[in-house]
């Protein structure tokens, strides 16, 4: 069987006969070398399939070379095309990429933290788990200990955080008054956790739209979604529709949610958009395959991403003086089949 042994720096000095530091600068074509010697080293380098530990090289430096990323799940498309932008704009810059996902935990968050940080990351980029309400001590540790901290999309309640996020108000205010210009009239929401801020903006531009319209806001129209899953999406319809059959339109905080609902609707018999009109947060690949297509709010995943490494980036550069507010993405309704609630 072969030896699975990583060759070393002095594995390739015992078979050659020289010091561990001759054949640590022949490799590095240290001047003070004879080209002789660099021959040599190299040929059994190269039998030997040696290859350098660069994380190491690079921590005597002083630097990793390394970001890391806490993400709640890599499910769906938003986070892995999240995901796509920062390992672009991290590449280019010569950096690589640590991710972890934190599974919706708390205590698996702070695992991330204390992994990411034992791993001497230059920086960290996390969006919050859904668990993780007021409890931010492991990220303020990161601050403390000097390592530049940037959020996206959710973000923890911090003084001086540094972020990129999407304007969720806008998003949903922007959808909701779309279904009230199509004649809707009694608009439902599921709503996503609270203490989230991408949740918690959604329900406020929901209201703010229905205020702005003369529309009332009524609480038992207001759905606080268990769990951001289709079956959970399929209970919430089914209890909203038990309430008030009157219902014409929901606004739905996640995708997910939204195509159990509609599931369940087309099994009650309920057409959409004829008889109740749908609109959602986000631009997932699958709900432009539903039927009806459905109109969405897109969150701009990728640029979301890039944004946050650039910012990222900049922390590094500058130094822990630097503390911008957070960076607002612009969001873009996308109309489909499932809110044209005239036709």
């Amino acid at each position: 069987m072969a030896n699975s042994k990583r060759t070393s720096i002095a594995d390739l000095a015992r078979e050659l006969g020289i010091s561990p530091s001759t054949v640590s600068r022949a490799l590095a074509d240290h001047e003070g070398i004879s080209e002789a010697t660099k021959d040599r080293v190299r040929k059994l380098a190269q039998e030997l399939h040696y290859r350098p530990n660069q994380l190491a090289a690079a921590l005597r430096k002083g630097h990793s070379k390394t970001l890391g990323v806490i993400v709640p799940h890599i499910r769906g498309y938003f986070f892995p095309a999240v995901m796509n932008g920062i390992e672009k704009i991290a590449s280019r810059a010569g950096f690589n990429v640590m991710m972890c996902q934190s599974n919706e935990e708390l205590r698996r968050e702070q695992q991330n933290v204390d992994t990411l940080l034992a791993a001497q990351v230059e920086g960290i980029l996390v969006s919050l788990s859904a668990t993780t309400h007021d409890e931010v001590q492991h990220f303020e540790q990161v601050r403390q200990q000097g390592t530049p901290l940037v959020f996206f999309d959710r973000m923890a309640d911090l003084p001086g955080t540094s972020a990129v996020v999407l304007d969720d108000f806008q998003g949903a205010y922007r959808a909701v008054t779309h279904l009230i210009e199509q004649g809707c009239t009694r608009i439902a929401h599921l709503a996503g956790p609270q203490h989230l801020n991408t949740s918690r903006n959604r329900y406020l531009g929901y209201a703010e739209a229905l205020r702005a319209h003369g529309l009332p806001l009524k609480e038992e129209w207001v759905y606080d979604l268990p769990a951001l899953t289709h079956d959970a999406g399929r209970l919430a319809i089914e209890h909203l529709l038990a309430i008030d059959n009157s219902i014409d339109a929901f606004f739905a905080a996640y995708a997910i949610p939204t195509v159990g609902a509609l599931e369940l609707l087309q099994e009650r018999g309920v057409r959409v958009p004829q008889d109740l009109a749908v609109a959602c947060f986000s631009n997932e690949p699958f709900t432009n395959m539903t039927q009806p297509r459905l109109t969405v709010v897109d969150q701009r995943a990728e640029q979301m991403g890039e944004t946050a490494v650039q910012l990222l980036l900049q922390l590094l550069k500058r130094g822990p003086s630097y503390s911008p507010p957070p960076l607002v993405l612009k969001p873009e309704l996308i109309v489909r089949a499932s809110s044209l609630h005239k036709v």
